[in-house]
């Protein structure tokens, strides 16, 4: 799903944050995966165990911090900087690993209920952004305003997704490779109604961005789960080099422009 008006001047040199392209679905999702790699590796890595590991408490109060830092260099920033905003897009998925497994395993929510309360706190920041601004359209990021509440969406959507993933997977007993088809599926569904409908862009940018965030969790999962699992026991930190690795390589060959403020999704 993307936008084909073209960029001007006026319009990208106050936007800071990527237009929606192929590219962007593909980064995004492997993004994903990797923030569940990463936080995962961080917190119950076997190299992480090895030195007492950092518990979720503690990985997500380190996350947060790498989080904010880049947020707020984000804002600051005078233009659009590829690998700052996907740096910051990375930032937002291993501290929603991190924040979701702390709520649903230490804090003993559970996967259900930390689901149902982040897909309350997702759905009051996008209702609140949109009282205050009239519209939550990606073209619409323009302003510090605009773009504290676009990140506190994407957290909120990155942290959903986590526990969502692990819903469907562990709860609904759809394990990794059934949950990957049912994401898949789901943003596959969300494809053919962007080119098939007139629904709003909008809705369905949100609701395709929302579901690579559980799509990158159950892939995540199913790559460095055990075998005995269903996964591929692939090393969380060698997936996590891999993955990082594509993200750098998309980020620097592929083109990247800004959203355009007339851009509409």
């Amino acid at each position: 799903m993307s936008a084909e008006t073209p960029n001007t001047g006026a319009a990208t040199e106050f936007s800071k944050v990527a237009a929606v392209t192929f590219t962007f679905w593909i980064i995004k999702i492997l993004c994903t995966t990797l923030g569940e790699a990463g936080g995962d590796a961080a917190t119950m890595g076997d190299a992480a165990l090895k030195f007492g590991g950092v518990g979720y408490a503690w990985g997500t109060a380190i996350f947060a911090v790498l989080f904010l830092v880049l947020v707020t260099a984000q804002i600051l920033a005078k233009k659009f900087y590829p690998l700052l905003y996907w740096a910051t897009i990375i930032a937002t998925t291993t501290v929603g690993t991190t924040l979701a497994d702390l709520a649903d395993r230490d804090e003993g929510l559970g996967y259900l209920w930390g689901s149902i309360l982040l897909m309350a706190l997702l759905l009051a920041s996008l209702g609140i952004w949109y009282k205050v601004a009239g519209t939550v359209s990606v073209g619409s990021v323009s302003g510090p305003r605009a773009e504290f509440f676009y990140w506190l969406t994407i957290m909120f959507s990155q942290t959903l997704g986590t526990a969502l993933g692990d819903w469907a997977s562990d709860s609904m007993g759809l394990g990794y490779l059934g949950s990957v088809y049912v994401f898949g599926g789901a943003l596959v569904l969300v494809a053919v109604l962007y080119f098939a409908t007139k629904i709003s862009r909008t809705g369905l940018f949100w609701a395709a961005f929302i579901l690579t965030r559980p799509l990158g969790a159950v892939s995540g999962d199913l790559f460095d789960k055990p075998v005995a699992k269903g996964g591929f026991a692939i090393s969380r930190f060698e997936l996590s080099g891999v993955l990082l690795a594509l993200i750098v390589i998309c980020v620097l060959v592929f083109p990247h422009r800004a959203a355009a403020r007339e851009e509409a999704h």
